[in-house]
């Protein structure tokens, strides 16, 4: 192959106008080089018998039919889609099969003509769903966008890749209707231990503006338990309210989000946590000193460690010192245990560290 028939090759097929840059990144040339090249063919075309041309948009070259064979080709030459019809075709063939009803919530009554468009030009089809239809693709999608097959994962990078070029990367999720579950910053690793890949971690509790505007994007938002006035003044989607203080309450955190969750990220996260009880209630058996909890956090540890608990017991507190009722709960205690603003890492690790605080300090005060 030679570098004039790579050029003209990449001009034929591109449909769209590529700069001089590109160009010579194909043929390993410098834009220096590659420009006498690209003069070459747009004499070449100028002056044989051809109907295409090659024009020049100042650093950039397109090929095209020549302006009087345009009236000829008008009748078959596919129409260009404007872009509220692009976008309605971006966001079927993104969640294909789509619902047409949730379509319409998402894009208005006027979705209704972009459907009936897309389906007289052949690139979507209806199958009856209910008292509704199921959107999808057709092969002729693949053929006019360029792409070798009719296959989930191709049309959705080229229609990321398409809608990036009419909206940019900030309002790509808003192009594509995609909709996202939010999670606080102190949740973030539920997305991983879910398995989760739609999702945004955003700081809803005292929101930029930035961050509201994301929020605009999220459908259900996870939070910890007592946060729910201060989120609904910023926030009107579902909010699921998860604590993080024991074994048990990841475990439940994980089932809230089951239905969104890839099931065996799930089950193999689940069987993790569990196992990891264990290990901490196993430790906890040697244990003979009883134990008097300062709050009901700890006392749900203590629970959950099966310990033994008595008035006369070891006081166990929590490290944050004062509560919201004005009450120093440390006052007195034998044993700290840290809470979420003293110590770091993802949920599994910070439940870890305050089992370890009691076990830990059980046993050096037995000894």
């Amino acid at each position: 192959m030679s570098e004039r028939e790579i050029i003209e090759a990449v001009l034929f097929a591109a449909g769209e106008a590529v700069d001089t840059q590109t160009l010579a990144k194909l043929i390993n040339k410098s834009a220096k080089n590659v420009t006498p090249v690209i003069r070459s063919l747009m004499e070449e075309y100028s002056t044989r018998e051809s109907g295409m041309e090659i024009i020049d948009l100042g650093g950039r070259y397109v090929m095209q039919v020549k302006p009087k064979y345009t009236d000829v080709i008008s009748p078959i030459a596919p129409k260009e889609l404007k872009a509220p019809i692009l976008r309605t075709l971006s966001m079927v063939a993104y969640h294909q099969p789509v619902v047409q009803s949730e379509l319409v919530d998402m894009r208005g009554n006027s979705v209704y003509d972009h459907i009936r468009e897309l389906k007289d030009r052949g690139f979507i089809e209806a199958v009856p769903h209910g008292r509704t239809k199921l959107l999808q693709t057709t092969p002729l999608f693949a053929d006019y966008f360029g792409l070798d097959r009719n296959e989930p994962e191709s049309i959705k990078k080229k229609i990321v890749e398409l809608s990036r070029q009419q909206s940019g990367k900030e309002g790509l999720d808003r192009w594509l209707g995609r909709k996202f579950i939010g999670f606080t910053p102190m949740y973030r690793s539920l997305v991983d231990l879910c398995g989760i890949k739609d999702y945004r971690t955003i700081n809803a509790y005292d929101p930029t503006e930035d961050e509201l505007d994301e929020l605009a994007d999220v459908y259900k938002l996870v939070i910890s338990k007592g946060y729910v006035e201060k989120v609904i003044n910023n926030y009107d989607g579902e909010i699921i309210e998860v604590r993080s203080t024991t074994f048990d309450d990841l475990l439940d955190a994980i089932k809230l989000l089951e239905n969104v969750a890839d099931p065996e990220r799930v089950k193999e996260s689940i069987e993790l946590i569990t196992e990891m009880r264990e290990r901490y209630v196993s430790k906890a058996l040697v244990i003979s000193k009883k134990v008097r909890p300062a709050t009901d956090m700890i006392a749900r540890i203590v629970s959950d460690l099966r310990l033994g608990i008595s008035a006369e017991g070891v006081v166990i507190a929590p490290d944050y010192g004062t509560s919201s009722e004005g009450m120093n709960v440390t006052e007195g205690a034998d044993i700290l245990v840290p809470t979420h603003s003293s110590i770091e890492g993802d949920l599994i690790e910070r439940v870890c560290k305050k089992y370890d605080a009691i076990i830990d300090g059980l046993k050096k005060l037995e000894d």
